[in-house]
């Protein structure tokens, strides 16, 4: 006897046969379409996870054909909570969705009769050569989705030589992260808090460890509503307590490498947020430190000409990949303003939506430096580990690699704002 996820996949299949048949005409297949029965070719992005039949899941890294596949491998893999807390945006989701919605507002040019025998995809920051413009985005508590955490991603990051920044709640010290990859220099990203003893303890532990770049996010100001978080958590079964003591700020960093000897207590303060930050915070950290200094959470052209006058040398076109506010505006909506504004003086990197080779491109043609990706290495972080995101890595940078050679772009430093436009 069939089961009936088998009776489900076979009917699925064959209304979507008959919806894609010449012999049912368009209206036909528009009227399936209304009612939902096509089987969609992916699943949305973010996922709403309500109970759903799902085809089969892939069972290692090599089978994935997208980093798509990663995702709901992940979902069964990781706890519900901790799953919950990475995909979740906040409010009502406008600004996670846009991210993804907005990249088809742009369409790429493709260029013929160019010699692309050969495609060259590194880039040079600051005086390093890295062989993508695909970076890793910091996020925190990797642990939470694979036992390695952070070190799972610095080897897969090392594997295919990519600039990696890691987060101030890391689950593992920036020294360690560095260690991981053979000494190759990672950036380091600041949650300045409202303390400037915090902040500064961060940086210099940074700086001690080698980091040549500190990235200031400057777009958590306050609380958020995860709704999907919060959802989740309720569906997990575990004691979140066991793990996490949020009883007071220092109690919910005493287990985080980088705060190791920072006495959060003594500052008095009542949360790690940043709402008092100025531009003086960046002067005077531009001022304590030689470091590069890269602000992170640009989204207006004026807040881009002030880092050119303020003494920044390099920002982030962000928005926290819809984590930090809904307003829902994409970072690929802003990024030729960004870009223009800036005009060269700086390096504009960019993250928050990017999921496909040809989302880099467009970034690319549109005057972006570089191009962070934060989810889909967690998705692969939490289905296979270390090799999840070493293949999630290898799909993206194929896909952009191909992108450019259908652009007739050689190398990166070919791209022109003349391969993107409206669509």
């Amino acid at each position: 006897m069939s089961s009936r996820l088998d009776r489900e996949t076979n009917r699925r299949k064959f209304l979507h046969y008959l919806a894609a048949s010449p012999l049912l005409g368009a209206s036909g297949a528009a009227a399936f379409a209304q009612e939902g029965v096509v089987a969609r070719k992916h699943l949305d992005d973010p996922v709403q996870w309500a109970p759903q039949t799902l085809e089969k899941l892939i069972e290692s890294p090599k089978e994935a054909i997208t980093v798509f596949d990663f995702e709901p491998v992940a979902r069964e893999k990781v706890p519900p909570a901790h799953f919950g807390y990475m995909a979740s945006g906040i409010d009502d989701e406008v600004t996670l969705r846009a991210n993804r919605a907005d990249m088809q507002k742009f369409k790429l040019l493709p260029r013929r009769l160019h010699d692309v025998s050969k495609v060259d995809s590194h880039i040079e920051l600051f005086g390093s050569t890295w062989d993508s413009p695909i970076f890793i985005c910091p996020t925190g508590g990797n642990g939470a989705y694979d036992a390695d955490g952070e070190i799972a991603v610095s080897k897969a990051a090392e594997a295919g030589h990519h600039l990696q920044v890691l987060a101030t709640p890391a689950g593992t010290s920036i020294n360690d992260a560095i260690k991981a990859r053979g000494g190759t220099p990672i950036w380091y990203q600041l949650y300045a808090s409202p303390s400037w003893d915090i902040a500064y303890g961060l940086m210099k532990r940074a700086e001690n460890a080698g980091s040549p770049t500190l990235v200031i996010t400057v777009d958590r100001v306050g609380g958020r509503n995860q709704e999907t978080f919060f959802r989740l958590r309720r569906m997990d079964q575990r004691n979140c307590n066991e793990c996490h003591d949020e009883s007071s700020v220092a109690a919910s960093v005493r287990n985080k490498p980088n705060y190791a000897g920072i006495d959060v207590a003594k500052t008095g303060v009542t949360n790690l947020q940043s709402a008092n930050m100025t531009w003086d915070f960046i002067r005077r950290m531009r001022d304590a430190t030689k470091m590069k200094i890269v602000v992170k959470g640009i989204l207006a052209a004026e807040d881009a000409k002030l880092c050119v006058e303020n003494g920044v040398d390099g920002l982030v076109v962000s928005n926290h990949g819809g984590r930090a506010e809904d307003s829902g505006t994409s970072t690929i909506s802003v990024l030729s303003e960004v870009t223009g504004a800036v005009g060269g003086r700086i390096p504009v990197l960019v993250d928050s939506g990017f999921r496909r080779g040809t989302d880099v491109a467009k970034a690319l043609a549109m005057g972006a430096t570089a191009v962070g990706i934060g989810r889909p290495y967690l998705w692969g972080l939490g289905a296979f580990g270390q090799a999840g995101v070493e293949r999630v890595l290898e799909i993206m940078r194929g896909e952009t690699r191909v992108a450019m050679a259908q652009l007739g772009v050689a190398k990166i430093k070919d791209f022109s704002p003349a391969l993107v436009r409206p669509a």
